[in-house]
């Protein structure tokens, strides 16, 4: 019997999942992920959830012929390793995952991608046309993406290739991003930078009324969605984040032609209606090119693990056509 891993490594959970050689996952683990003190202490923490999870499966790890892993980055991909990672604490500056997962199973067989690219790669191998142009875009805390372009997997020198959320939508630059720079699409759109967004549109237009609580320390992009339909500054910053988020997607479509857009991501997932559904309806005016199917993943929050999984069945590709089962 071939068994397959994926681990999903992110800000706040570390999940792990054992699969069969046909797919068919028989084990899983979830822990919270370690705040440190080292990135060694989190590299432990990675180790041990996918012991556990070959526990719930009834085999040892060395029986593990292959492993994916889907992270936060920013990476060091020459080392296999996490460096200075956003979201956790700043002791935290190095995480080391393909070698000592290598030494877990005894197999060099181990993937390591951004969360962004393993979720394409997961779309990929669970769509059913296996397409070879796809990009996955996640709107959550930040906003990114990855790409499967012409058939491969775009990981970039360093693996940080898909920072799509960087790129610049507003050249006035009226907002900063968390990373330090203006006009970002990720500065306007992601859970982290609506609420910025929306007082900045109220401080435009005093007139619009709201009932949105804009200076409570706690306000939300959950606020903004939540009284769609009932307040008129939510209304209006909904739409202008409709505007934006559209001019973001008609960036990556020149960019990489893809057939199939996928959204994930807790803003995206959460607010199909409002996020997604708008950015289908104003792409088409904005590209020159084909437009894509634009949808949303059925893989909800698992879309990380599965793709992790799938990059260990397809030699990190999510080509169906690399995997036996």
């Amino acid at each position: 019997m071939v068994y397959y891993a994926g681990v999903d490594l992110g800000a706040t959970n570390v999940r792990a999942a054992v699969a069969e050689d046909d797919g068919t996952t028989i084990g899983v683990s979830r822990s919270a992920t370690p705040r440190g003190p080292t990135g060694i202490d989190v590299t432990e923490g990675v180790l041990r959830t996918l012991r556990e999870a070959c526990t719930d499966a009834g085999i040892d790890p060395d029986e593990i012929v292959s492993a994916g892993i889907g992270s936060i980055g920013p990476f060091d991909l020459a080392e296999g390793a996490v460096i200075d990672p956003a979201n956790l604490p700043d002791s935290i500056d190095r995480i080391p995952l393909t070698g000592p997962i290598e030494k877990l199973i005894d197999s060099d067989e181990v993937y390591l991608h951004n969360d962004t690219a393993a979720g394409v790669i997961g779309e990929r191998f669970h769509a059913d046309r296996n397409p070879d142009d796809m990009v996955y875009i996640t709107i959550s805390s930040g906003i990114g993406a990855g790409v499967c372009c012409d058939g491969e997997i775009l990981a970039g020198w360093d693996g940080n290739a898909g920072e799509v959320g960087h790129c610049i939508v507003d050249p006035r630059g009226r907002l900063t991003c968390g990373c330090g720079h203006d006009g970002h699409w990720e500065a306007y759109c992601s859970g982290n930078g609506i609420p910025d967004y929306v007082r900045l549109l109220a401080e435009d237009d005093p007139t619009i009324s709201t009932d949105l609580p804009l200076d409570d320390p706690d306000f939300t992009a959950k606020d903004v969605f939540e009284l769609a339909g009932e307040d008129e500054l939510a209304d209006y910053a909904i739409d202008q984040l409709a505007h934006w988020n559209a001019m973001g997607v008609a960036n990556v479509v020149h960019s990489f032609a893809p057939i199939v857009v996928s959204f994930g991501g807790a803003v995206a997932l959460n607010n199909e209606e409002l996020v997604v559904k708008p950015i289908r309806e104003r792409v088409s005016e904005m590209v020159m090119s084909n437009v894509p199917e634009i949808r949303v993943t059925d893989l909800g929050d698992d879309v990380v693990l599965e793709g992790a999984l799938a990059s260990a069945m397809t030699e990190g590709t999510g080509d169906r056509r690399r995997f036996q089962g």
